[in-house]
């Protein structure tokens, strides 16, 4: 079978499967049930003493086992982050179903990223040095903090052999991943990749960090409700953790092996505020660019998109700023038409993974026709005044997605899906 280009002439580039660890589930069936039910992973902290702490909230992964998806002696020595990622990679190659026994694996590629990596195996080892010495350090340390060994842990246990890397991008991580697995392939590099983000640096220091930052909220009373995406009242993020992986094809090796397409990604870019270490720009030009940029590449009009996956930290600047990005790209009259949801109130702010997990939501927006909701929605904010789709999920025909995703730095990431429709 012949390849069908795409608008821009390169290979047309297709998801085939999905997998996902988080909060809400340790699946994507799971995960996604849950979200357009409304439902938070957000809970109090009780790992440690929070009594002190501004933010005593966490969005944490819960019950999974490792044992599961690799041998418990190899599951000790390797970080959370890494086997999150793990998971949710074999959860999606399950999907994708691809026999590797008859693949070429040298055009198999790995694309997983992940923002801080083994930062709370740093924290614990430290403390391990200073009460028992040297001696009691564990000796697979290092790789197991590293940011690529989420990738190659990924490409040792299914033998690929293609370009793995690791991407990372702050919180823009998993969704620049998505997208630089998509040019790897429509460039020709790799005929797949097994593309995402992972994270898990729920840990006292990082949570005390990312409250000195003044970025997370402090409603520590009702955590569920604690963290609102868009809402007047909102005061901050909760962070959260966990992995969501993406196997990416070319249109013809997925049909030329007969495999279950479940959506196509038509336009990434990714842009630069160039603007401040942690605040985005208040002008959300570069925001808006990405989103135009994606949107080109796609061929696809602002008019055409039937729902957008915001970032939406639950930030007082983030919010606003991605709202006035989204008129900004869309122009207004469209803008207050296309329905935008943050999955964070429910999820937690997965940090690296995050944008990953929204592209997830994307594709399952899209075979399900239902857009999942901005939970914790009360009081409308004059700065904030798109359809956020409160609280409730809502039926729809949903054909065509844009995913945001912004991080540190100022980096914005955008992706642009379709359905699949043969």
């Amino acid at each position: 079978m012949v390849d069908q280009p795409s608008l821009n002439g390169r290979r047309r580039v297709v998801v085939t499967g999905v997998g996902a660890i988080t909060p809400l589930g340790l699946d994507v069936p799971s995960t996604w049930q849950a979200l357009i039910e409304g439902k938070s992973g957000v809970t109090r902290i009780t790992d440690w003493d929070v009594s002190q702490y501004p933010t005593q909230m966490a969005a944490f992964v819960k019950g999974f086992d490792a044992a599961q998806y690799i041998h418990p002696r190899e599951a000790r020595r390797l970080s959370p982050f890494i086997l999150y990622g793990l998971a949710a990679a074999k959860q999606a190659i399950d999907q994708a179903d691809i026999d590797f026994a008859r693949e070429d694996t040298t055009r198999i590629g790995v694309e997983i990223g992940s923002s801080m990596g083994g930062s709370s195996i740093v924290e614990e080892q430290r403390l391990i040095l200073d009460a028992k010495g040297v001696r009691q350090i564990n000796p697979t340390l290092i790789p197991a903090i590293l940011i690529n060994t989420v990738a190659c842990v990924v490409a040792i246990e299914l033998g690929i052999r293609g370009p793995v890397n690791s991407v990372s991008g702050a919180c823009a991580t998993g969704l620049i991943s998505l997208g630089e697995a998509v040019r790897k392939i429509s460039w020709g590099d790799a005929d797949v990749m097994i593309a995402g983000g992972a994270e898990a640096v729920l840990s006292p220091l990082s949570v005390a960090g990312f409250a000195r930052l003044g970025a997370t909220s402090v409603k520590n009373d009702r955590p569920e409700r604690a963290c609102a995406p868009f809402d007047l009242n909102r005061d901050g993020t909760v962070v959260g953790e966990g992995a969501a992986v993406l196997v990416l094809e070319s249109l013809d090796h997925a049909q030329q092996r007969g495999a279950p397409i479940l959506a196509e990604v038509l336009g990434y870019a990714l842009t630069c505020d160039a603007y401040h270490v942690v605040a985005p720009d208040p002008s959300g030009e570069g925001a808006a660019r990405a989103m135009r940029l994606a949107l080109q590449e796609a061929g696809v009009s602002s008019s055409e998109l039937d729902w957008i996956v915001a970032h939406g930290t639950a930030t007082k600047m983030n919010d606003a700023i991605e709202t006035k990005a989204i008129k900004m790209a869309l122009g207004e009259q469209v803008a207050y038409k296309v329905p935008v949801s943050s999955n964070k109130g429910a999820l937690g702010h997965m940090i690296g993974a995050a944008g990953a997990v929204s592209a997830v939501t994307a594709v399952q927006a899209m075979l399900t026709d239902t857009i999942a909701p901005t939970i914790n929605y009360e009081t409308p904010d004059p700065e904030c005044d798109l359809d956020y789709v409160p609280n409730v999920g809502r039926a729809a025909t949903v054909r065509t997605v844009m995913v945001n995703c912004f991080g540190f730095g100022g980096q914005n990431s955008c992706l642009v899906l379709r359905k699949w429709e043969a």
